[in-house]
């Protein structure tokens, strides 16, 4: 795995050019998004990460843009690189809406943006499902259920300020565990359309995906009729009375 950085001024060259401009940029595209990224104070970029495009590392790809690990000052951030083949035309929205999350402190923070790039505070640790695989030993069930509620606690935020995640029936891309649990990736996120963030995590986690059955060799998940009951209830009514009901139903109240 290739981790040393790469200089901004290297981007615009082979086979880097080819992440700079996923997936195929043409050499003024380059010169103007090498530019901008020079304008951010981007000074270089470590490929690494556990996706690979065209053979190099990344930490990840969705329809909107590349991830990458990059060099701010002396910082390390999360460089999300909008995609030549996007159907967005910048990341200012993107941006906007990853304010909104920030601002009831969910999600990476904010850093900047442009056009084509947005910078994120960089959120070390793994991907849900891979935690949850990693989960040995004594006081797993604790530890797994602290995690869970954590998330759906950030869901049941989202919820409350109005802002739809979009993608969280595929948790297992959306959420990093570290010291803490962060979701991620709000490009898909919109203020237009009615909340559905924890019903969407709750069925995610606990029904039907091959995270729920990672998880239920470790907690006790409720039957699926048991949990249907109120999670319809929240879904009319997203109180915290109805948010707490969940929390109850599935074992994760502090009681």
């Amino acid at each position: 795995m290739n981790s040393s950085l790469v200089p901004a001024s290297k981007l615009v060259k082979e086979p880097y050019s080819l992440i700079l401009g996923y997936p195929k940029a043409t050499k003024s595209e380059l010169a103007k998004r090498l530019a901008e990224l020079k304008k951010l104070g981007i000074t270089g970029v470590s490929f690494q990460g556990e996706t690979t495009l065209n053979n190099i590392h990344v930490l990840g790809k969705g329809y909107v843009g590349v991830v990458v690990l990059s060099r701010l000052g002396k910082k390390d951030v999360a460089l999300k690189i909008r995609r030549i083949d996007s159907s967005r035309q910048e990341m200012k929205s993107e941006a906007k809406l990853l304010k909104i999350a920030n601002k009831a402190s969910v999600g990476p923070k904010l850093v900047d943006s442009s056009k084509n790039f947005l910078i994120m505070e960089y959120v070390e640790g793994k991907k849900i499902t891979d935690w949850v695989k990693d989960l040995k030993g004594r006081g797993s069930a604790a530890k797994l259920k602290s995690i869970v509620r954590q998330v759906l606690e950030d869901c049941h935020t989202l919820d409350t300020i109005h802002l739809d995640h979009g993608e969280l029936s595929y948790i297992h891309k959306h959420v990093i565990v570290g010291k803490s649990p962060c979701i991620i990736d709000f490009e898909s996120a919109s203020t237009n359309r009615r909340t559905s963030n924890v019903t969407s995590a709750t069925q995610s986690i606990f029904i039907g995906s091959a995270l729920s059955s990672i998880v239920k060799n470790i907690i006790k998940i409720p039957n699926k009729k048991k949990m249907i009951g109120p999670l319809k209830k929240y879904k009319h009514d997203q109180s915290r009375e109805n948010f707490d009901e969940i929390l109850k139903m599935l074992g994760l109240d502090k009681s």
